[in-house]
């Protein structure tokens, strides 16, 4: 289990060995220590590995992430996991604004709260916060879920495409074409299956949240909406 002191090596070193192992590497977990907010820390990867790191992060860490498991002791600035194909990336305090920005696929845990822009135009990641929110999260976002086991802050969803959204707690305001939607037992499947991956199952009802998602008013030009766009 190899570590990684970041107060002893440069950071760039620590990214240039993580992106030349290869998928069947013996070296599949690595400790990285002395973060001390340093800036896209675990970027980039591309191999089935885990990464621990001990300490606040700054920005972009695991960003564009590839097949690899990133867990973060503490807390995660802008970006986090943003791009991300796929994986796993667990921040384990709070996450500062746009975590799982533009994000593809994988799955982003945060056991606090995150900041502003959570979800923004994410294209298919699946999104876990254990706390609340901030304003104008899942902001375009096209495909993939954004569950909130707290509050959501203002304009929540807007001009949002094909997304599911679900909230447990309160929304301050929905945003432009965003509405509350039926929860049908198909979605309240779906929202189990995200709550397992996240290590919620059994400890969270499905039933306590609310779906929104897009009323597909935007998705062509009509004058009466002009105001909107």
């Amino acid at each position: 289990m190899p570590n990684f002191d970041l107060n002893r090596a440069p950071l760039r070193e620590l990214n240039r060995t993580l992106h030349a192992l290869r998928p069947d590497t013996n070296e599949s977990h690595w400790t990285v220590t002395g973060p001390d907010g340093r800036h896209a820390i675990a970027a980039g990867l591309d191999a089935p590995i885990s990464v621990e790191i001990d300490g606040n992060v700054g920005y972009y860490c695991a960003g564009m992430n590839k097949h690899a498991s990133v867990v973060i002791n503490g807390n995660a600035g802008v970006g986090v996991a943003e791009n991300m194909m796929s994986g796993f990336v667990h921040v384990r305090g709070d996450a500062s604004q746009a975590a799982g920005a533009t994000a593809h696929g994988g799955l982003l845990v945060v056991d606090g709260n995150a900041g502003a822009r959570c979800g923004i135009s994410m294209k298919g990641i699946d999104i876990v916060v254990k706390g609340s929110i901030g304003h104008m999260s899942a902001f375009m976002a096209q495909a993939g879920t954004l569950t909130v086991l707290g509050d959501a802050g203002e304009a929540l969803g807007d001009s949002l495409y094909e997304a599911r959204l679900f909230v447990r707690g309160s929304v301050r305001s929905l945003g432009a074409d965003c509405i509350e939607k039926e929860m049908r037992d198909e979605h309240r499947e779906q929202l189990h299956g995200k709550l397992k991956a996240a290590g919620l199952a059994g400890e969270i009802d499905p039933s306590e949240f609310k779906r929104y998602g897009s009323a597909r008013r935007l998705y062509h030009f009509h004058v009466d909406n002009a105001g909107a766009y």
